[in-house]
């Protein structure tokens, strides 16, 4: 293996680790920025849909230009616009700006994301074999630094613009010394209808592969939003017990990720999502029905572990379908995916008024049981001919 194949894949980590890192310093100061702006949680919760919208719109356009100028280039420019963009909700004094910055600040989020993930896709086939996962897992770490270092400022009373600004200039030297080791565009052969001048409808594959995307993202935005009042909530825990729900779910998914690569490699990435999504319906089960909050915590931590794997083979499986269409497959798997992250508070909180809390997690257990299911034929290793095998 040369030495610049495996330069690109730590400047592959590197980007997910800042992406993980600046998303997670945005988290950590959601509440001071929430004051300095004057809103109420429900003006805030109004203000991240812009946040997502920017980033969906990002996604379709990213997609695309990685594809005609390659991931080596919209990668640093993606990173260096999502660093500079950072500061800008620190700098909000109300709810008008804040609803911009987190636009613009959303924008960058996407683009860096779609625009990673095809390069990754890039990196894996140079590799020929499973690598995703453990990019998936550098971004949860850059998120545990995030909340480490921000819970340091913080404590000395630093104002969000002061720490922002300074993860924003972190994040602009990374952007640009990681640069130069990523991969170079290599364009494959044209199709016939690239090569007429027309854009290719989207693969039916790929939109079913969008589909699971946008189910099991769900899943995962149920565990980031309701695992601890399921916890407070439905088995009285105290607050500080309640915390460790989602601890467990996270930190299993964390493990997981650096695992599954090796895993696939081993059994295929239809096993890891067949079984991964399976194990995710058990914790998910236990987790609900569960009377005992250890019991509980076991459940969301089977939870962690099952969905841990699963959105990097439909990543992988969508940039790998078509390598000259990498990004755009990857944009459309990837931005119905986001969408079904921010569904989840919206699918399951009206739900709440009908059924109990954690009644309504069978919703996403039936999610992961469809996953499973449809494991086998929408992750199948057949290409066409005239496209690039993993």
């Amino acid at each position: 293996m040369n030495r610049s194949l495996r330069a690109a894949r730590v400047a592959t980590f590197a980007y997910f680790t800042l992406t993980g890192f600046l998303m997670g310093m945005w988290i950590v100061h959601i509440p001071a920025i929430e004051h300095r702006a004057g809103i109420s949680h429900a003006v805030l919760g109004w203000l991240l849909l812009l946040l997502g919208a920017g980033a969906f719109v990002a996604m379709q356009i990213a997609g695309p230009l990685a594809d005609r100028f390659g991931a080596r280039t919209v990668v640093p420019v993606s990173a260096a616009l999502l660093s500079a963009a950072v500061i800008l909700p620190g700098l909000a004094t109300g709810p008008w700006v804040l609803g911009a910055a987190l636009l613009v600040f959303g924008f960058g989020n996407g683009c860096l994301d779609v625009s990673m993930n095809a390069h990754a896709v890039q990196v894996e086939r140079a590799y020929e074999r499973p690598v995703m996962s453990a990019f998936h897992a550098t971004f949860s770490i850059g998120g545990v630094a995030a909340a480490l270092v921000g819970a340091r400022t913080l404590s000395w009373d630093w104002s969000p613009a002061v720490t922002l600004g300074a993860a924003g200039v972190l994040g602009l030297a990374v952007a640009f010394a990681a640069a130069p080791a990523l991969l170079p565009h290599t364009p494959q052969l044209a199709t016939p209808a690239t090569k007429s001048g027309r854009r290719a409808a989207t693969p039916r594959r790929i939109w079913y592969l969008a589909a699971l995307a946008l189910m099991l993202m769900l899943c995962e935005g149920v565990a980031n939003d309701w695992s601890v009042l399921h916890l407070r909530d439905v088995l009285d825990a105290p607050a500080a017990t309640a915390a460790l729900a989602y601890g467990a779910f996270a930190t299993a998914m964390t493990a997981g990720r650096f695992l599954t690569d090796r895993l696939a490699a081993r059994f295929g990435p239809p096993a890891i999502l067949r079984y991964g999504a399976a194990l995710g319906a058990v914790g998910l089960t236990v987790a609900a029905l569960s009377p005992w909050i250890p019991l509980a915590l076991i459940g969301w931590t089977l939870f962690g572990c099952g969905l841990s794997g699963c959105i990097p083979q439909l990543f992988s499986a969508a940039g790998h379908f078509d390598p000259d269409a990498a990004g755009a497959n990857v944009s459309r798997v990837a931005g119905l995916g986001y969408l079904g992250m921010l569904a989840g508070p919206a699918v399951i909180g009206p739900l709440t008024h009908f059924v109990p809390l954690n009644v309504t997690f069978f919703l996403p257990v039936a999610f992961c049981v469809v996953a499973a299911c449809a494991a086998g034929p929408l992750l199948r290793t057949e290409r066409p001919a005239d496209l690039v095998s993993r």
